[in-house]
Order: structure tokens, then sequence, then C-alpha cells
């Protein structure tokens, strides 16, 4: 599974904390947009996960942590302005 973190909420630059607490949990609950009672439990596992795709303005705040990711592909994706 490719795990796209995020287009819309920028991860890496506001909830890195978050989502560090997600991976040591190893899940994470997703709220379907179009039906928002619908509540999917998403494995965050170096077994579950393929990549982990971050896209992000400001990726200083994860930076000092990928130590922590170090069992998972991953990128970032820059937005430049």
């Amino acid at each position: 599974m490719i795990v796209s973190a995020s287009r819309i909420t920028d991860i890496p630059a506001f909830y890195s904390e978050w989502f560090f607490n997600r991976i040591k949990e190893g899940f994470v609950y997703v709220i379907n947009p179009f039906n928002r009672k619908q509540i999917s439990k998403v494995e965050l596992t170096p077994k579950a996960v393929d990549l982990f795709v971050f896209w992000t303005k400001d990726a200083e705040p994860m930076l000092k942590r990928l130590d922590e990711l170090k069992e998972f592909n991953y990128y970032f994706q820059f937005t430049i302005e």
C-alpha cells in the first residue's frame, strides 16, 4: 500500500508528532469523506506500507526523526512557491 501523507494537510510541517505517534501505534483510523459514518482502521507497519509519500512545504520538523522511519520506504514531494 502507498500512503499519501498528505496532499491536503501538511503532515510533515504541522503534524509530525501525531504522525510518529501513529507509526509507534502501528495504525490510523481514516474517515471516508463521502460517508463520514464509515471509519476504517489502516495498518501502518513495514509489512503493510510499501511507501510513504510526504507532501510538504516544510519538511524540517520531521528531519531530525527520520531514523524512526528506517524500516519504511519514503520520499518527500516539495511545494515551492
